[in-house]
């Protein structure tokens, strides 16, 4: 099959592409059904699918060879880089910040994040979730110990909001909405404002630098940005396939789509997103959550860059 719009580095390379076998991480719900809904997931290339449920584990399972890419957050790659983790940074998306949420139970006196003092706050430790709530706290006054802080993950945090063990609750993605639409969850406030709406893609340094799965990687990354421009314009088609994998109604899908903070897309490194990750970096320094400084510029990597800003001008 042609590659989707590859750079003519890439293109010459596709036709012997058939032998490579990419091990690609993806989380239930997004890239998978993502890409088989805008009929692009036909690559000259295998694809070995390996669901990881955060952005840790992706890059765990990069350093340790058991994967060609993935992604996450900038939170875990702010880790790999103290780590100085044998991972490398190849591209961003640009996702919603609108389901990167404060919630507050229907019947709790919270009206606004001053009010979280004293109060049973659960969050996700070394994600979005920790960093915008440190910073939506820090903008009130207030800080960790002003609440009772309770690290969940998300499907605990989730069971404890229900149980109404949490007072509140940071949190993002379809938990967040299940909470909402669930359990009656108020949003106090949203990610927007306080992160930066970049997500970095992870890949494998051992795959980055061999010439074939580099031009099956930049083939990959071309066909996710075609599908993020495809799923603004048909994102019910997109809602019905992830609701298939998720079984979150479709409604519930569409309804975060609607009050999205930004269009879906993706795009290469420049200067902007790298100095917006060491902002993140530094953040987490000095809540002490990092032991030490971490420079995030030497693992992000731009040779996919001339491609991906090809396309996107096309």
């Amino acid at each position: 099959m042609v590659s989707v719009g590859v750079s003519s580095h890439a293109a010459n390379a596709t036709s012997d592409l058939s032998g490579v076998s990419l091990r690609i991480g993806t989380y239930k719900g997004l890239w998978r059904p993502l890409l088989q809904a805008a009929g692009l997931v036909d690559t000259p290339y295998r694809i070995d699918w390996r669901e990881l449920n955060n952005g840790v584990l992706h890059i765990e399972a990069i350093n340790g060879d058991a994967l060609d890419v993935g992604s996450g957050s900038e939170i875990p790659a702010v880790f790999a880089a103290r780590q100085k983790a044998n991972v490398r940074f190849i591209a961003a998306t640009r996702e919603d910040l609108n389901n990167q949420v404060t919630l507050a139970r229907k019947d709790a006196p919270i009206q606004r994040i001053a009010d979280l003092k004293g109060k049973r706050v659960g969050y996700v430790r070394a994600t979005t979730a920790h960093y915008f709530l440190s910073k939506q706290l820090a903008e009130a006054g207030l800080g960790f110990n002003d609440i009772q802080a309770v690290s969940l993950t998300p499907a605990d945090g989730l069971s404890a909001f229900a149980r109404g063990d949490l007072d509140a609750w940071a949190i993002y993605g379809y938990n967040g909405q299940i909470a909402r639409t669930q359990y009656g969850a108020r949003p106090i406030k949203t990610g927007l404002g306080y992160l930066s709406g970049n997500f970095p893609i992870y890949a494998n340094p051992r795959a980055v630098d061999d010439p074939r799965r580099h031009a099956a990687i930049t083939d990959f990354l071309l066909r996710l940005q075609r599908s993020y421009v495809w799923a603004n314009a048909n994102y019910l088609s997109y809602a019905r396939a992830q609701a298939a994998e998720t079984r979150v109604p479709v409604g519930d899908l569409v309804e975060l789509f609607n009050g999205r903070s930004t269009d879906y897309s993706l795009g290469p490194v420049n200067d902007t997103i790298v100095q917006s990750h060491q902002d993140v970096a530094d953040t987490f320094q000095r809540l002490g959550v990092l032991d030490g400084p971490a420079l995030v510029a030497p693992l992000w990597e731009r040779s996919f860059g001339k491609a991906l800003t090809a396309r996107a001008a096309a």
